[in-house]
């Protein structure tokens, strides 16, 4: 019991940190993490992949240091609050009569970055000794794309001699008794269509206009939206993560009432589903355009090379250990594509297998939404279940 209180008195103040983008408290979040590294009796060392973006990472030596090492990867970094529109605190780490600790980034995703060393140090206490080196990491910018985070330290000599051979990296919650697992994501494009035609006055009816393009334009994308839409409502086997979805996110253009413009933009959130050929699409979208006519023209705000899911087969050791530890337990696990992005991503990207999971089940999805919070009983659960999964990982 003072295992778990302790644990719990740890996580709400990793929660009382206001690791909160744009304004992070790295410097905060990193002295918290020394400190329990220190608590724990294990090497910590803090890699600075850009000016202020610290990564933390706790290491934990195995018995065969030259194996493959696991990683265990959680981001510092939580979604901007709006206090207004909160009923507690967003930063107060508050306990209601029901265990519901409220504060933002109980869900997402510092739960498991505290579950990740309750986990070890009661291995610890039950003397294992592990065969593969584990590693904690503790990585920034998650929630802003990584550009200054994970992605550039995959890339630094320090990651390379972690000498990783598995990674686990967040999941979602559940609202019932199964658990997600993410195994792979879709490729996240973000594109600006610009739409130019003769300038001209209200009351005539010009032909070459920028809105009729931009009319053309959107209908398209929305039909296609549609079709997507239908796709997954007519399954119920299919998830978010098995379609690509289209989402209008901005429109602009125009400043008098009374011209007809000669310039309008729309911008376009497209994730891309597995099952999509980003080259297809790619020609789909320059094909639309042409059709809309002449000064019709694409920005790629940003595009993402596609990147192969983690095999969930008998060739794939750590899906076994996983999947091994979940029958034992009696857990229903669903293995599904990530919606959105993680870090896991660019841990894919280079070879290396990776596994979202975050054991809150019974949990109404509160990543990204006001009044975020988690269970004491799921969040003390959680760390049983890493110790079942820790081991698994690390003894193949």
């Amino acid at each position: 019991m003072e295992l778990d209180d302790q644990a719990v008195k740890n996580f709400k103040q990793y929660l009382r940190i206001k690791s909160v983008q744009p304004d992070c408290d790295y410097g905060g979040c990193t002295e918290f993490l020394k400190s329990y590294a220190n608590s724990l009796g294990l090497p910590v060392t803090v890699h600075e992949v850009a000016i202020k973006k610290p990564v933390v990472v706790v290491s934990w030596v195995g018995s065969h240091p030259g194996l493959r090492s696991v990683l265990l990867s959680s981001h510092m970094d939580v979604v901007p609050v709006y206090p207004e529109h909160w009923s507690r605190d967003p930063f107060g780490a508050e306990e209601d009569d029901e265990g519901n600790i409220h504060a933002r980034g109980a869900q997402d995703m510092k739960c498991v970055g505290i579950q990740y060393l309750e986990a070890v140090r009661r291995l610890i206490m039950r003397g294992l000794k592990p065969k593969r080196s584990i590693h904690i990491c503790f990585t920034p910018d998650e929630e802003i794309g990584s550009e200054e985070g994970m992605k550039i330290f995959v890339e630094t000599e320090f990651f390379k001699k972690l000498n990783v051979g598995c990674m686990m990296d967040e999941g979602i919650a559940s609202d019932d008794e199964s658990f997600y697992l993410f195994y792979g994501e879709r490729t996240p494009y973000s594109l600006e269509i610009t739409c130019t035609g003769d300038k001209g006055y209200t009351y005539e009816l010009n032909e070459n206009t920028a809105a009729e393009k931009l009319s053309y334009v959107i209908e398209k994308f929305m039909d296609k939206r549609a079709e997507e839409y239908l796709k997954l409502k007519s399954d119920p086997n299919l998830t978010m993560g098995d379609v690509t979805t289209i989402n209008l996110t901005v429109l602009s253009g125009g400043n008098d009432s009374n011209t007809l413009p000669q310039e309008l933009k729309v911008v376009f959130d497209c994730r891309l589903s597995v099952n999509e050929d980003n080259e297809i699409f790619e020609q789909w979208i320059e094909s639309v355009c042409r059709e809309a006519g002449k000064g019709v023209s694409i920005k790629y705000n940003y595009t993402n090379d596609k990147i192969a899911p983690t095999k969930l087969n008998e060739d794939n050791p750590w899906w076994v250990a996983l999947r091994t530890q979940f029958d034992a337990m009696g857990l229903e696990v669903c293995p599904v594509i990530c919606p959105g992005a993680t870090d896991a991503r660019y841990i894919r990207n280079i070879g290396i297998p990776a596994f979202g999971f975050s054991p809150m089940n019974n949990t109404a999805i509160k990543i990204h939404e006001n009044d975020e919070y988690l269970n004491k009983q799921v969040f003390l659960r959680g760390i049983e279940i890493y110790c079942r999964l820790i081991p698994a990982l690390a003894s193949i």
